[in-house]
């Protein structure tokens, strides 16, 4: 076993307060988090408890915790508990949690009724995978363009802190980073705002972060980069389920994940393991993406393009019906997406003359759509939820 959201649940079930009932059964508790050996949770309670009650009280969600967990040989390596009022604004924090701020940002008229966590920012997309090598960032950073040329504000966040590839794909190495006013001031290029930690590093330093260390990084990048208003931020998140994906889950409020796969078996088996952990950190994972669905190869003497299914194309539309997901689109792959992307000008990608044809510039424009319809049917549902809920 690991530690769950339901292990939790199901522990606190056992713990009484004073004021009568247990936390679960009573709705005190109102948010939980947890992957692997990782757990934050959220506790609302009734009237205004002082410092001293809070602090006694998370003691106890700890210890409990804990020694369950113990007994049940699981491991716990982090355990943080927040205490929230009723708007859902964190008041106190204890063990692990993320200390809470001393104001709250002052809410934004274009956000939604959630809200996203980042001030004029209204939607908040993570772009995952189970594995590296699948193409996230190359989905992330066309998504990010497709959005843009439809008329939205969009904002690009390079979250993958291990192997930053914004500054290839975007062509940043000309330009320096620059702060204002204590704010990280984001790239503006091809139409939308990046920022990257591999602008603030030297390119040939190797990224070698423990979990706390990976953790302030992120919450650093997202927190102190002046991003304005915009539609949608896209995060391009690092492989696998480690740090980060947990930090961004009980720090922000997502509107939704997308979920990165190639056809192949292999990779399939570690996007279900993605897709799994959205759900246990309580995200809407919004759909699955197949990159390098199938190669296309340059035209023969008869001006026809041919179409080879290198990886075994369909594989990953496959798994996400098994698993009741959307199917947001195919991403094929030609010599010219990976010369746009080693010479970081994406927009090449939706022009038919500097794309190898109509097929890949229709695959990401119909990425993006599908994106928004899901984004759009994401919000309605969260619309319907209590504010104080982020994660649930």
């Amino acid at each position: 076993m690991s530690l769950s959201k339901q292990f939790i649940q199901d522990t606190l079930r056992q713990l009484e307060l004073p004021t009568g009932g247990d936390l679960v059964t009573t709705g005190a508790l109102k948010w939980v988090a947890a992957c692997d050996a990782i757990a934050n949770l959220r506790v609302s309670l009734p009237g205004e408890p002082n410092q001293r009650a809070m602090k006694n009280l998370a003691a106890l969600i700890d210890t409990t915790i804990r020694a369950e967990a113990a007994s049940q040989n699981i491991p716990v390596e982090r355990l943080g508990v927040q205490f929230v009022n009723h708007a859902g604004d964190v008041v106190a924090s204890f063990g692990d949690a993320p200390t809470a701020p001393t104001a709250a940002p002052p809410a934004d008229p274009r956000s939604s009724d959630q809200g996203s966590g980042i001030p004029g920012v209204r939607h908040i997309i993570a772009v995952g995978a189970g594995k590296g090598g699948v193409g996230k960032s190359t989905v992330s950073v066309n998504l990010a363009a497709a959005l843009a040329r439809s008329g939205h504000s969009v904002g690009l966040l390079d979250g993958d802190i291990y192997g930053p590839s914004l500054p290839t794909l975007l062509g940043l190495d000309a330009l320096e980073q620059t702060v204002l006013d204590g704010q990280l001031q984001p790239f503006l290029v091809h139409g939308f705002k990046a920022v990257t930690l591999g602008k603030m590093v030297d390119p040939d330093k190797p990224l070698i972060w423990r979990g706390p260390m990976a953790h302030g990084a992120f919450k650093q990048l997202y927190e102190r980069t002046s991003w304005g208003e915009l539609d949608y931020l896209i995060i391009d998140l690092p492989p696998g389920t480690g740090d980060v994906p947990l930090t961004m889950a009980q720090s922000l409020r997502l509107t939704g994940a997308v979920v990165v796969c190639t056809p192949q078996k292999v990779a399939q088996d570690d996007a279900v393991r993605a897709v799994k952990m959205f759900q246990q950190l309580g995200v809407e994972v919004l759909g699955v993406v197949e990159n390098m669905s199938y190669f296309v190869g340059d035209p023969g003497a008869d001006g026809q393009t041919k179409t080879y299914d290198i990886f075994g194309r369909g594989g990953a539309e496959q798994m996400a019906q098994r698993l009741g997901l959307p199917f947001l689109g195919s991403v094929p792959i030609n010599t010219a997406l990976r010369a746009n992307g080693d010479s970081g000008e994406p927009l090449k990608n939706f022009e038919p003359a500097s794309s190898g044809g109509d097929t890949l510039p229709q695959a990401l424009t119909t990425l993006a759509r599908n994106v928004e319809s899901q984004v759009t049917l994401a919000s309605m549902q969260q619309s319907r939820s209590k504010p104080s809920l982020s994660i649930s």
